[in-house]
């Protein structure tokens, strides 16, 4: 390993992986990985999708058992047979994919995950005491079912915080979390080192790992590839160190022309009911063929409540969404499909995907209305399977074995297969809801170029994203979205971040108002 601190005195190690082998078959995921968390360090573990990170993170807190090689924990060989004794020790974890239950509040999903049987009155006040400490807003009382990604993002972290860990992992914490709200968690992580405790980052976000952690171990393809300095180091180095290669910027394939209007939102209302954050008032958008519009904004400020009207998962006034010149407001998801539209919801396992369904059956959540694979009421076999396949080869899916499920591929491979799943029935919509969340940066750069090729060939792209690098790096207009109310979307060469970062706060130029509604 190259030292980040030659010469120096190293802190010691709170948990040390050694030489760890998984295999699943003929997959190696984890091919003799070495990595020391030391005391008062952030320590980034970085690699693609698949490289091995989530593989490597649940032997160490007892999800699975390695084939070979061995835990430490200060020093001393240690196995964890299961999560309650890693727990136990102090280990505690974040994943990226949450464990909460939608019908149950903070306070009940908390106790959940604690020992013991803890009033629930006495819990919410160290869940107050918790939040006051290390600033991570969360309302003990709130249903978990009304709360945005990024708030159910910090009931997992108090959560874990309320268990006392010295080693607490985070697996792409920032993923949905506005630049003020990572502000906030990178404060809450400075405060935990600077206690002693050991933090483990996982992130695809190269900039926030440079400005955050000590030292990163990056794998790839299961290897351990280099242990750096992550301060020394760029971005464009770390995702070549990552890749194996340089990782390209999205084009923007500027020559095609932009054509007739595919989806008009007309004085759009939404009644709020808690469960999708703000209501919408008086939306207006236009999106016409070729061009790709974004929309950025704080995490519930309407964004679930506006998928959910595009996608017909919630219809209302037929003539308030127009598809094609389709009146399509009344209709639902599949109808809507039938149109040639296309909808990525922002939750991809258990929304986009049936967690414990194979691949293959996954394909038939949005395909079944298409008349090819599913004939009056039966599937058919030869087509499905050369749509799967067309899938996986097309966007470069990778897993192991023939047909696992959902909830067997990492965040990355999982969001290609979604996508891949759209824009293989060729539409002529697509309306994507943060398209690379928790997403390594090869991923993103291939989701993003396929986004913008679709446009190239006609399609009208909305992106619902958090991400403003990314809704400046590759739309041709952007909007925000407040309070539930949106902004003109403005060419992006005429805007900049400051000028959306005061509309994400409810500061709208054109009219001097403030949460303003506005045409397009």
């Amino acid at each position: 390993m190259v030292s980040s601190a030659e010469g120096a005195a190293a802190p010691a190690s709170l948990l040390e992986a050694v030489e760890l082998t998984k295999r699943f078959g003929a997959l190696v995921a984890n091919d003799h990985v070495s990595l020391a968390i030391r005391a008062g360090e952030t320590h980034a573990l970085l690699g693609e999708n698949g490289a091995g990170k989530s593989t490597l993170v649940k032997m160490m807190c007892g999800l699975l058992q390695p084939d070979s090689g061995e835990l430490l924990y200060e020093g001393a060989p240690i196995v964890f047979p299961d999560p309650a004794s890693s727990r136990a020790r102090g280990i505690g974890v974040v994943f990226q994919h949450f464990a909460l239950f939608d019908a149950m509040t903070v306070v009940e999903n908390v106790a959940l995950g604690l020992p013991g049987h803890e009033p629930l009155s006495s819990l919410a006040a160290r869940i107050d005491d918790c939040v006051d400490r290390y600033g991570l807003t969360v309302e003990p009382w709130r249903r978990v079912g009304e709360l945005s990604v990024g708030e159910r993002q910090r009931v997992e972290i108090v959560r874990c915080l309320l268990g006392d860990p010295r080693v607490l992992i985070l697996d792409e914490p920032t993923s949905v979390l506005t630049p003020d709200e990572s502000e906030s968690l990178f404060r809450t992580v400075d405060l935990l080192t600077g206690e002693g405790r050991a933090v483990l980052f996982i992130s695809h976000k190269l900039d926030e790992v440079r400005r955050l952690c000590h030292r990163a171990t990056v794998l790839r393809a299961g290897r351990f590839v280099a242990e750096v300095d992550p301060k020394q180091e760029t971005a464009a180095s770390l995702a070549r160190l990552m890749v194996g290669a340089e990782v390209p910027r999205t084009p923007r394939l500027v020559t095609h022309e932009i054509g007739a209007p595919r989806l008009l939102v007309r004085n759009l209302n939404v009644a709020g009911d808690g469960s999708r954050g703000s209501a919408l008032h008086d939306i207006n958008l236009e999106i016409r063929a070729g061009e790709i519009v974004g929309i950025a904004g704080v995490a519930g400020n309407g964004q679930t409540a506006l998928f959910e009207a595009l996608s017909g998962e919630a219809p209302g006034d037929p003539e308030s969404i127009v598809i094609d010149t389709v009146p399509a407001g009344g209709l639902g998801p599949t109808e809507r499909r039938a149109l040639r539209a296309g909808f990525v919801p922002e939750e991809r396992l258990g929304h986009a995907a049936a967690p414990d369904m194979p691949l293959s059956d996954n394909v038939l959540l949005t395909t079944h209305g298409d008349g090819g694979i599913v004939s009056h009421g039966v599937v058919r076999h030869s087509p499905l399977k050369r749509y799967f396949q067309g899938i996986v080869k097309g966007f470069d899916v990778r897993f192991g074995g023939k047909d696992p499920k959902a909830r067997r591929l990492s965040g990355g491979n999982l969001q290609k297969f979604v996508i891949g799943r759209e824009v293989l029935r060729d539409p002529v919509l697509i309306v994507v809801d943060q398209p690379t969340w928790g997403v390594d940066a090869a991923a993103a750069a291939f989701i993003r170029t396929t986004l913008r090729e679709r446009a190239a060939q006609g399609c009208a792209v909305l992106v619902i994203s958090q991400d403003l690098d990314e809704l400046l790096e590759f739309t041709d207009r952007i909007a925000v979205m407040s309070e539930g109310r949106l902004t003109p979307p403005v060419p992006v060469a005429e805007t900049s971040r400051e000028a959306i970062g005061l509309a994400m706060g409810g500061m709208h130029d054109g009219d001097g108002t403030e949460g303003g509604s506005h045409a397009a």
